[in-house]
């Protein structure tokens, strides 16, 4: 069995598992599963006030699915949690990208790729796999055109599977494994598409449509 055939990878994301390369174990991929489960709820999605400012004063470019081969390059460039996302499983979630699973949100200067994050869709629900950024606070305004783009399209369940400090301030928050089932099983009952159509040349800044809260 191919671990990241399309089909085994896709089967492993309803099972609620993700993929992960093990730098331990010698870049090894296996499946796992996170308990408890970290989750951004969609409809408490929080903008720090920080983060605001900076789309107030410096906005940047957003756009879907443009540059995804860069986009997962770039996340797998400089970790420093270990090397999660080796050349394989990046050429994995390409392979979701092409098929249409896969997505990117991208930020943008001057035609400059400078942040962006990528994720697999599936039915109502979005996992936020890997972000970056290049340039201060365009990591920040992708989760922040992602998080809106997700309520414009109907999705119902965020995950990012291990929370940080830094997702926490975007109101991320654990649950427990089982209740992440419950809601995986409700998210892939919902018919929604992540589709690049809903960001017309109008709406392509992060900071023209108003959603969430700003916090501090």
């Amino acid at each position: 069995m191919d671990l990241l055939s399309p089909s085994v990878l896709l089967r492993a994301y309803r099972a609620g598992l993700f993929p992960m390369a093990d730098a331990e174990r010698g870049g090894h991929i296996g499946l796992y599963r996170a308990d408890p489960r970290a989750i951004i709820p969609i409809e408490r999605f929080r903008v720090p006030r920080s983060v605001a400012r900076a789309m107030r004063t410096r906005p940047f470019e957003v756009r879907l699915d443009t540059a995804f081969a860069e986009v997962v390059r770039a996340c797998a460039e400089g970790r420093e949690d270990g090397v999660w996302l080796t050349e394989e499983l990046a050429g994995a979630y390409e392979r979701l990208h092409r098929a249409g699973i896969a997505h990117s949100v991208e930020c943008w200067t001057h035609d400059r790729l400078v942040g962006g994050l990528f994720g697999v869709a599936l039915g109502g629900l979005f996992t936020s796999e890997s972000m970056f950024h290049r340039a201060d606070d365009a990591g920040n305004q992708a989760l922040v055109a992602a998080g809106r783009h997700l309520v414009s399209r109907g999705f119902v369940l965020w995950d990012i599977q291990m929370a940080s400090p830094h997702t926490e301030r975007f109101g991320a928050r654990l649950i427990s494994a089982d209740d992440y089932d419950r809601r995986l099983e409700a998210a892939l009952a919902v018919e929604c598409s992540f589709g690049p159509d809903a960001l017309g040349p109008e709406t392509r800044r992060a900071e023209d449509r108003p959603a969430g809260r700003s916090d501090g």
